[in-house]
């Protein structure tokens, strides 16, 4: 929500309300921005901007539509979202003008403008863009009469890609990601024009706090593979970063006896794929280490470095964990992203094997103590890395992961995540989802590994038929013997609204399948039990593991 200056009303996006007969790839379209009076109606809110309300602003059904404003800004910034593409469009229009008829709405960047971030400054607007610039670049223009022929570069592209944007009282903060390291740079309003580095604490990623123009200086989140999530203040005055402890260090939070390292593994093609390895110190290279690869690969997102307490319980086995920075992502920018969507998307998995081979090659590990996870888009991405090469791994999870994107179009998220993915009715759509669907390459016949799929019963982004159907032919295919299991979480989703205790009953679930499946001497059913003797023939059909009542293992 954005809220008005009166601070009794606010703007909010709602969705459309469906009839009975309404087909369920209609929920996330027509959705309309809403403006609401505390203590009225919801029911007789106006709509403000969005889809079918003013003639000025082209709106497409599947196009989210949002309101942006600033505290002491007379502008109202309208933003739509496409789907999950990257790119936006903005509309600008007096804050005072809405709610009333014919709001004067005029368009300040469209998709083809390539833009992807912006902030505003009194009527100056900044905006975040890779048009001519694969690692980005930051233009600034009129919000009244804007012109992006003759905006001003204020950040020109360089080596690192420019990933954020956050303006302030007293300057324009932009983030870039240096090597997987995040930075942070200012641009001061004064008029001297300067662009200076900002020191911070130490090497990780940072999150830039939403701003208050009204202040000087802003809130950076900072986080290592090491390091635990803290919050700090940046005056810029003294130009120091002051810890303001809003987040408490606990006593696990920075482990001395743990270290990471920054590699890269050379993918098939030759390209050089960052490989991000966490381990106990002393690691010993000889093999035998379990080890867990991460991979995602979409939409242009970045795994930046970040550390979870929970992760101790892996690594403090003596386990490895790895981050595959694959294709898909934004790592190197946008041709980082381009080289792994739609036809390009085999680069996504293919660097995924060549980060595991890597860890095998080095001796980290070797494929009977290798598990392999993805989630979400990242079930494509170890969907297709088990079946293209099932031998390389022992262990894998697809967590509430995409695996059926042949038939995902026809889910109420499928439409949005065309531009990602493709459609199935466009010959080069249909050969690359084809190519992407996991489920589609399962094979008869073939040795799988020890397969955990999770999902959970009211997940809006992919669908619990996609986790379900792909746990049916894996187990219906795998002649490996291995354990083929489907987790149920009954009162979840797609994970982002899961409670502390539902998260950590998962992760317990998920490392203690791992180190069964890797061998680890603690975690071995007894000899004589009826688990260990059908798994011995078959592949397990349910286990019932330490999850709630409100989730378990199914057939």
């Amino acid at each position: 929500i954005s809220w008005r200056p009166d601070e009794r009303s606010f703007f909010y996006n709602r969705l459309q309300k469906l009839g009975a007969d309404a087909p369920p790839t209609d929920r996330y379209l027509k959705s309309r921005v809403f403006l609401h009076l505390i203590g009225a109606d919801p029911e007789k809110d106006p709509a403000v901007f969005g889809y079918g309300v003013s003639p000025d602003v082209k709106v497409d059904p599947a196009d989210i539509p949002f309101m942006v404003t600033f505290p002491g800004s007379p502008h109202a910034i309208g933003l739509l979202a496409h789907g999950v593409e990257r790119e936006i469009t903005l509309y600008a229009a007096p804050l005072e003008s809405l709610g009333k008829a014919g709001a004067p709405w005029h368009k300040l960047c469209d998709v083809a403008d390539d833009v992807t971030d912006f902030a505003a400054h009194g009527d100056d607007l900044y905006l975040l863009t890779h048009k001519e610039a694969s690692r980005f670049k930051v233009i600034r223009t009129s919000i009244r009469k804007p012109d992006l022929a003759r905006a001003a570069v204020v950040v020109p592209p360089g080596e690192p890609v420019l990933t954020g944007l956050a303006a302030t009282q007293d300057a324009l903060y932009v983030q870039e990601l240096d090597g997987g390291i995040g930075r942070l740079l200012r641009l001061g309003f004064d008029g001297k024009g300067a662009l200076e580095k900002v020191a911070l604490p130490f090497d990780g990623s940072i999150t830039l706090h939403p701003p208050d123009p009204r202040v000087a200086g802003l809130l950076i989140g900072m986080s290592s593979w090491t390091k635990a999530y803290r919050v700090y203040s940046y005056d810029p005055k003294t130009k120091q970063l002051t810890d303001t402890r809003l987040r408490p260090s606990g006593p696990y939070d920075n482990p001395s006896g743990i270290e990471s390292r920054e590699v890269k593994a050379r993918a098939a093609d030759g390209t050089l794929v960052p490989l991000s390895i966490i381990h106990q110190r002393g690691l010993e290279l000889d093999g035998s280490h379990p080890t867990l690869l991460i991979g995602y690969g979409a939409y242009g997102i970045t795994l930046d470095p970040g550390f979870n307490v929970d992760s101790l319980a892996w690594l403090e086995r003596g386990s490895v964990m790895a981050i595959a920075h694959v294709r898909g992502g934004g790592e190197y920018g946008e041709d980082w992203h381009k080289a792994g969507m739609k036809l390009t998307k085999p680069n996504t998995w293919r660097d995924f094997i060549a980060c595991a081979e890597y860890l095998v090659e080095k001796k980290y590990t070797s494929p009977t103590r290798l598990a392999g996870q993805g989630t979400s888009a990242g079930g494509i991405t170890i969907g297709r890395a088990i079946t293209e090469r099932p031998d390389l791994f022992a262990a894998a999870i697809s967590e509430v992961g995409a695996s059926n994107t042949l038939r995902a179009e026809f889910g109420p998220n499928g439409p949005p995540n065309i531009p990602e993915f493709g459609t199935v009715k466009e010959p080069d759509g249909f050969r690359a989802l084809y190519e992407m669907d996991a489920y589609q390459h399962v094979k008869d016949g073939t040795g799988f590994p020890a397969v955990l799929v999770t999902t959970g019963m009211n997940d809006p982004r992919v669908d619990p038929w996609q986790p379900a159907k792909m746990t049916a032919r894996l187990q219906a295919a795998s002649t490996s013997g291995k354990a083929v299991l489907l987790r149920v979480e009954y009162e979840a989703g797609h994970g982002i609204g899961s409670t502390k205790t539902q998260f950590q009953e998962l992760l317990t679930d998920e490392y203690a399948f791992l180190f069964w499946q890797l061998g680890v001497p603690e975690f071995q059913p007894a000899a004589s039990s009826s688990l260990q003797k059908q798994s011995a023939h078959n592949p397990v059909r349910e286990w019932r593991g330490a999850g709630s009542a409100s989730g378990g293992f199914v057939p």
